[in-house]
């Protein structure tokens, strides 16, 4: 198999970014999001960026640096109600947004990289989200026609991966990564922990290598919360 690692994020995205390009990024809230490919992303000064991801960040974290830097024209999410920097954008007609069901945007990149350009879905239809799209009635029902996602590069976070490049994700990282991982013309991955050659239980890998271009250990793994909740001890 050809050598996947890459000694750090820059090297790794080396020759694949460019202005305007569509990236894909994995996490779920702020669970599982590729930070340090992310700031490499950040670091390189491509702009223009269409974004895909469950959410968007927040204002110092994540895909929200590079809206704070408006490298972003147009975001395609499913929620993005902790970044109040998106949110000064959209109202300011600075940011183009595609708002998706969730479970329609997890299913329109599993599409993309499964070769199936469009799909029926209930979700959305008599909405918003049906406006201008296709919409078919099969038996008592109507479905709304969505189109699978293929973006110009995948980026996606992994608990562990081998030298090959399989991947395992862990709990709610598991959300999206996986279908961001199989919709980009090429994926690059980071890991928190490089394992050796035959220590992943095959019936465990989650992102079978083939779908994996290139991947680096990741250097920043912050474990942060998106809303703290909390209340007061009782009395």
């Amino acid at each position: 198999m050809a050598e996947k690692l890459r000694a750090n994020a820059d090297i790794a995205l080396e020759g694949l970014l460019f202005d305007g390009m569509t990236i894909a990024a994995g996490g779920f809230g702020l669970c599982g999001i590729p930070e340090t490919l992310i700031q490499a992303v950040l670091k390189s000064g491509v702009r223009d960026l269409t974004l895909v991801s469950n959410n968007a960040g927040v204002d110092d974290f994540g895909l929200g640096l590079l809206l704070a830097e408006k490298r972003v024209r147009r975001m395609v999410a499913s929620y993005v109600g902790e970044n109040k920097e998106f949110e000064r954008q959209f109202l300011a007609n600075e940011l183009e947004v595609e708002f998706n069901p969730q479970g329609t945007l997890a299913e329109r990149m599993r599409a993309g990289g499964a070769g199936i350009p469009a799909f029926y879905t209930r979700t959305g239809v008599g909405t918003m989200i049906a406006e201008g799209k296709e919409v078919r009635r099969f038996g008592d029902s109507d479905y709304v026609m969505e189109t699978g996602i293929v973006a110009d590069l995948a980026l996606v976070k992994a608990w562990k991966a081998d030298p090959y490049g399989n991947l395992v994700y862990r709990k709610s990282a598991r959300n999206f990564n996986p279908m961001v991982a199989t919709c980009g013309q090429v994926t690059v991955a980071e890991a928190e922990m490089l394992v050796p050659a035959g220590s992943l239980d095959p019936d465990g890998i989650h992102t079978p290598a083939v779908f994996v271009q290139r991947f680096i250990q990741a250097t920043s793994n912050e474990k942060r919360i998106e809303r703290r909740t909390t209340r007061a001890e009782a009395a």
